[in-house]
């Protein structure tokens, strides 16, 4: 029985539906990830380790509260240095708002962007270095 809490269910007369959180989850990462200026997910010491072990976690970095018809989100990202960030966050709400209330028939009431950090390209710090040492 405490695995059908994390379950939405919807009854059509000719049975239930049912989407686990996760599934909520694994959408809005994925809608996510399709944002340009989205360097990456900010996720914790599990997902670094999923990543490690070759499985790709598109969970990692996203946190959902689902009742039985509305969803609010938690969104944690790194951005790519330069972009203009409310620009990436507004796409990354709408995307995400869209991809949910599409797939799933849920009506999603928020979704909150945090900021976690900024990802810089690598051969910036490589060209950097170089002008450092001549």
């Amino acid at each position: 029985m405490a695995e059908e809490k994390d379950l939405v269910k919807n009854d059509t007369g000719l049975g239930a539906i049912k989407i686990a959180d996760e599934v909520v989850s694994i959408i809005a990462g994925l809608a996510a990830t399709e944002i340009d200026g989205i360097a990456g997910m900010s996720g914790g010491l599990v997902g670094g380790i999923a990543e490690m072990l070759g499985r790709k976690n598109f969970s990692k970095g996203v946190k959902v509260e689902v009742g039985e018809r509305e969803a609010a989100i938690d969104l944690y990202i790194i951005v790519k240095y330069g972009v203009r960030i409310p620009d990436v966050a507004l796409s990354a709400q709408e995307n995400i708002k869209r991809a949910i209330e599409n797939m799933t028939g849920l009506s999603v009431v928020e979704v909150n962007v945090h900021v976690q950090g900024v990802s810089f390209p690598e051969e910036n710090e490589a060209t950097v270095e170089e002008v450092r040492v001549h």
